[in-house]
């Protein structure tokens, strides 16, 4: 199979992976390299919510450094978490679980929170805030960059970006990855 040059190997057996189950609904690569840039400054566990086909878990962990972190993730799909779960069935240091997002609420604090702007509200700010560990990073991709306030999506006020952008308990940022992809990263107070 081809790839895209200079892919860690791992993101490449996820690509794979997804390619072999029909799913194309992943982070890009420009996200990928930024979680996988953020991951290597965690220790500790790290969690996604909304595992797809591992692509998103498989950049968090060519990031990982040494054997202090891990990395939990949640998918609802049994089928997707199955997959996902092909690419690391020999990695202790990382758990595919074939669930609802919420069953990693009980798993944290995390260091680094990674979730789909595209999931449903109620993992907004109010719901993750206090899974995240003082000076941890909450990375929301999937956004379209704006340069108005507030922020415009669709023709509507985009509320979970201005959320975010506004919570008292993050500082956060709206980084363009792409000229059509941009991504909110936010650091715990």
């Amino acid at each position: 199979m081809s790839h895209p040059p200079e892919l860690p190997e791992i993101v490449n057996r996820a690509f794979d992976v997804a390619r072999r189950a029909g799913y194309v609904s992943f982070c890009r690569n420009e996200t990928g390299r930024l979680l996988a840039m953020l991951a290597a400054s965690r220790d500790g566990t790290m969690a996604e919510f909304g595992t797809g086909c591992g692509v998103g878990t498989a950049w968090l962990r060519s990031g990982v450094r040494g054997e202090k972190a891990r990395i939990v993730t949640a998918e609802l799909d049994a089928k997707l978490a199955r997959a996902a779960s092909e690419i690391f069935a020999d990695d202790p240091l990382v758990e595919v679980l074939a669930a609802d997002w919420s069953t990693l609420l009980d798993k944290g604090p995390y260091s680094l929170l990674f979730l789909d702007s595209g999931q449903p509200t109620e993992v907004g700010v109010d719901a993750v805030a206090d899974l995240v560990e003082a000076g941890g990073i909450v990375v929301l991709d999937d956004f379209t960059p704006c340069e108005v306030w507030p922020p415009i999506t669709h023709g509507r006020v985009d509320v979970l970006r201005e959320q975010w952008l506004t919570d008292e308990r993050f500082t956060t940022v709206e980084v363009m990855v792409a000229s059509d992809a941009s991504t909110l990263i936010a650091t715990r107070r």
